[in-house]
């Protein structure tokens, strides 16, 4: 996605750069598989005893038992494929059971309204789980302009992740072809879950 915002995430609040931090790492791994250097810093990453904290230990794990190239073997089993991936990352295939149906339109009206572009070189679909983490990401950081307030954050995440993404994740854990990224679904699993409830605390 592209960014007109001039906002200074630093000046963020922890809580608020942590979150766009698990956005954004999310967003990296789904949208790419991760080389090397980038498997070698996930492999550093620690936790706590919470949920999501062993799901970072899990991802770290994961990336300390493998290496790039069959992490992007196993992405492109996952979601490329000849002909397609075993899974569709697509809100629309999730809630409609086709691509560039309804709630795509409806991802783009709001994308509009809040003055997110696709980036030119960009070939996929907006409503990949990929670049709606990414979407995320901008709006806490405010890329986008300012930074968006927790109810504007709470109606996109609602309507464009929440209502499918958990399935994507859960699925994700549980296809027999993912090794890596079975840990990837489990931290984007239990992340959705705390999102949601946090959100839900807000209303």
């Amino acid at each position: 996605m592209s960014s007109t915002g001039e906002h200074d995430p630093s000046a963020l609040p922890p809580e608020e750069m942590q979150r766009a931090q698990l956005y954004a790492l999310l967003a990296h791994l789904l949208a790419r598989p991760p080389g090397g250097d980038f498997l070698a810093a996930l492999a550093a990453l620690d936790g706590d005893a919470s949920p999501l904290g062993q799901a970072l230990r899990g991802l770290a794990e994961a990336a300390r038992g493998t290496d790039a190239a069959a992490v992007e073997e196993e992405f492109n089993t996952l979601f490329i494929g000849v002909g397609g991936g075993i899974l569709s990352p697509y809100g629309s295939y999730y809630l409609t059971g086709f691509l560039h149906e309804k709630p795509l339109a409806e991802l783009r009206g709001d994308m509009a309204l809040l003055g997110i572009a696709r980036a030119d070189d960009v070939k996929e679909p907006e409503d990949h789980i990929a670049a709606l983490a990414e979407m995320m990401t901008g709006l806490i950081t405010g890329a986008f302009g300012a930074p968006a307030d927790l109810e504007e954050q709470r109606r996109f995440f609602d309507r464009h992740i929440g209502s499918w993404a958990g399935r994507f994740f859960t699925d994700l854990e549980s296809t027999p072809s993912a090794a890596f990224y079975r840990a990837v679904g489990t931290l984007g699993h239990r992340y959705l879950e705390v999102e949601g409830k946090a959100f839900d605390m807000t209303a």
